[in-house]
């Protein structure tokens, strides 16, 4: 299969609603999205904030409450899951524990009656592109995670679906063979050209597979856009905390400055914005060396350092009781301070963003200044 055989189809959601009965609120809740022909689109956000439902409802599987979902202009709510032309990849594979490789990648071709030649043609390809053709003849308990789902990728792929669904495909596996198996579904998507639509509650791995990302939260979508306005230019307090580490300080700003009630600190923009949250991401900040002409600089107490290989956490608490954290890597980084060190912090005036001030309630962390 080359990317000239298939065609990725444009997928939109309008006013998208899914009522459970009995429930307090709607698990999806009129939720307007564009997916365009060939993109990969993640849907990202906690448990329960409708990303699954969504996709389940794309699929076929979940019945529409209201709202529409079309194909390529073609509204297809009413029609049936096999007739849909979309493929789907579970978090548990879902292969015959009975069939070999080869069947189980051969079963949507022969539920749509196609010949044995054409059969074993495409199914070689799709193990070929999953590079599994040498283990066509083993059953699933002969493979390893890795390749189940591996196989499990070439059967949604091989009748040649006009968009691909994932949900949570590697959530499974562990970090190494995750983070392998992220390559693979990035190659796949690149050299077939169809649409992707990926659910996963793991922020890196949206980061880094997505040419886009819609973020759920509460049955809505809270923001959508690429992974790096996302991480750099979130436009709420639960996207900045949600997505990546925050340092997030919470007062009033006016002319460019955030009054928190224990310090002033400067911040993009210039106009009148009421109640706020200044978002700072924990890689912008510095520990002792020079501060910047008009840097935001704040006396702190290092309350831990964690080692993680490639970077470090400095673990600190301001002045004013409020904590935080410094991030900078092993290998360049200067910062040499130990507990309960004296320090001084400081980042440049346009290393924050300002966002509306809310309590991002679907989030756990260590406290409502920092956010893992």
């Amino acid at each position: 299969m080359r990317p000239d055989q298939i065609s990725g189809a444009r997928i939109e959601t309008r006013a998208l609603t899914k009522v459970y009965r009995g429930a307090r609120r709607p698990a999806v809740d009129a939720v307007d999205l564009t997916i365009e022909a060939g993109e990969f689109m993640t849907l990202l956000g906690p448990s329960g904030s409708g990303k699954t439902t969504t996709l389940n409802m794309l699929a076929g599987f979940e019945e529409v409450t209201s709202g529409q979902i079309r194909l390529d202009g073609s509204d297809i709510a009413p029609v049936p899951p096999h007739r849909r032309d979309l493929g789907m990849v579970f978090q548990n594979y879902a292969l015959f524990p009975h069939m070999t490789a080869a069947e189980n990648v051969a079963f949507p071709l022969k539920r749509r009656k196609v010949g044995k030649k054409e059969i074993a043609r495409r199914v070689a390809g799709a193990l070929d592109l999953v590079h599994l053709g040498d283990h066509a003849g083993r059953l699933p308990s002969q493979l390893s995670g890795g390749q189940q789902q591996r196989v499990a990728l070439a059967r949604a792929v091989v009748f040649q679906p006009r968009a691909l669904l994932l949900d949570e495909p590697l959530g499974a596996l562990d970090k190494k063979l995750r983070e392998s198996l992220q390559l693979e579904i990035a190659r796949l998507h690149k050299e077939l050209g169809i649409t992707f639509v990926f659910v996963t509650h793991d922020q890196e791995e949206a980061l880094a597979l997505s040419d886009r990302i819609a973020v759920f939260r509460d049955g809505r979508i809270e923001q959508v856009g690429t992974p790096s306005e996302l991480y750099e230019a979130p436009a709420s307090h639960f996207v900045a905390t949600f997505l990546g580490d925050s340092n997030v300080f919470t007062g009033h700003a006016r002319d460019g400055v955030v009054d928190t009630g224990w310090c002033r600190l400067r911040a993009p923009g210039g106009r009148d914005q009421g109640p706020v949250a200044l978002v700072v991401r924990p890689e912008r900040l510095r520990i002792g060396a020079p501060a910047g002409p008009g840097a935001n600089v704040l006396s702190a107490t290092v309350t831990d350092v964690v080692y993680q290989g490639a970077f470090r956490r400095v673990l600190v608490e301001f002045d004013g009781g409020v904590p935080g954290q410094v991030r900078d890597t092993t290998a360049t980084g200067t910062t040499r301070v130990g507990r309960g060190q004296r320090v001084e912090v400081h980042w440049p005036e346009d290393a924050g963003v300002l966002v509306p001030h809310g309590a991002p309630d679907a989030v756990a962390g260590p406290s409502p200044a920092v956010v893992r």
